[in-house]
């Protein structure tokens, strides 16, 4: 694939023409969708709303800085500086779901499909259940150094803590030791492949680390020029989507041996470093967000792109699909943002 500069005339389609654009008018650090409202998170205090044709409309949630966010597109459930973890749905309500008793920051946070929220401070990993009966109680579990990231696997009440030198398995029903994946090295972000099989870490320095979860063996996915901020599983999970270069690094999962003894396909590649990834949630598309603001449609099968945002604005911060992948939100760090309609 030749590289494309959205600066000069090309013949890639473009569709800049149907973004609705947003000013914002404050930095942003994601985006989620709360059904077909798209939901902008500052990096301070508020999470912008768009519904319908109106302008954003500023929900207030933390009383400082907002540290890390994630959505299963019924609420939003984020952590501060202001050591809360709240939560957003789709009406407009926040909850405070947990303080923290040191008033410590809240550095990461998960959600489970079946309700459970899982959160961090510190050396400590929290987890509430989602089930009625029990969402008062709290478990907790401390880890070696500071929690760099948490997930949940898609199957079973089960919590990945990612820290220095490894990663923590934690069955918090269960009275079994929690299990330990090591691997040297600072791991700042966890994900479970959509099937269970497969565990992978974002490592401080650039690179990824796998597990095969049947044998614990390692995957070692390296040679990339910056740090991975931003990973995506592509529909089915057959493919890893990854930020950290100047194209979109895939990982092939098809197999039982994950990524190992393969090449990763590279796909958009453009003169300015990848910062986000969010692969449509049925189709082989992925968009795709760069550090000079350029968006990009992109489909696997063949690398055809889509022009969705020209270049020549502040880093892409986050990218997000709505759950029917009719609508693709982006933002950018300075508050630019945009929503298509597809």
């Amino acid at each position: 694939m030749t590289e494309f500069d959205p600066g000069e005339s090309a013949s890639i389609i473009s569709v800049t023409d149907k973004v609705r654009s947003l000013a914002i008018g404050a930095p942003l650090s994601a985006v989620h969708f709360l059904g077909d409202q798209a939901a902008f998170v500052g990096a301070e205090e508020n999470v912008f709303v768009v519904g319908g044709e109106g302008a954003p409309s500023a929900v207030s949630v933390h009383g400082g800085g907002i540290l890390c966010a994630v959505s299963d597109g019924k609420r939003i459930v984020m952590g501060g500086d202001d050591g809360k973890v709240a939560s957003l749905d789709a009406k407009g309500e926040v909850s405070v779901l947990a303080t923290d008793a040191k008033r410590r920051w809240i550095d990461n946070v998960a959600l489970h499909p079946d309700g459970a929220v899982a959160w961090s401070a510190g050396k400590t990993a929290f987890i509430r259940s989602g089930k009625e009966q029990d969402k008062d109680q709290e478990k907790s579990l401390d880890v070696p150094s500071t929690v760099g990231g948490l997930a949940f696997a898609p199957k079973g009440l089960r919590l990945a803590v990612a820290h220095y030198n490894g990663v923590t398995l934690w069955f918090p029903n269960m009275a079994a030791e929690p299990e330990f994946l090591a691997w040297t090295g600072s791991h700042l972000g966890v994900i479970f492949s959509p099937d269970n099989k497969f565990l992978v870490t974002a490592m401080h320095e650039p690179a990824l680390h796998g597990w095969r979860l049947a044998d614990n063996r390692h995957m070692r996915m390296t040679g990339y020029p910056g740090r991975v901020r931003s990973i995506s599983w592509s529909a089915g999970g057959k493919a890893l989507a990854t930020s950290g270069a100047d194209a979109v690094i895939l990982w092939p999962f098809s197999s039982k041996d994950g990524p190992m003894g393969k090449e990763p396909a590279m796909l958009a590649p453009l003169k300015a470093r990848v910062t986000a990834v969010a692969c449509h949630p049925a189709q082989a598309i992925f968009a795709a967000g760069y550090e000079d603001g350029t968006v990009l449609m992109v489909r696997t099968t063949d690398g055809a792109e889509i022009l969705v945002h020209r270049n020549g604005g502040a880093a892409i911060a986050a990218l997000g699909w709505n759950a029917k992948g009719t609508l693709l939100a982006f933002a950018a760090e300075d508050g630019e943002a945009g929503l298509l309609e597809l």
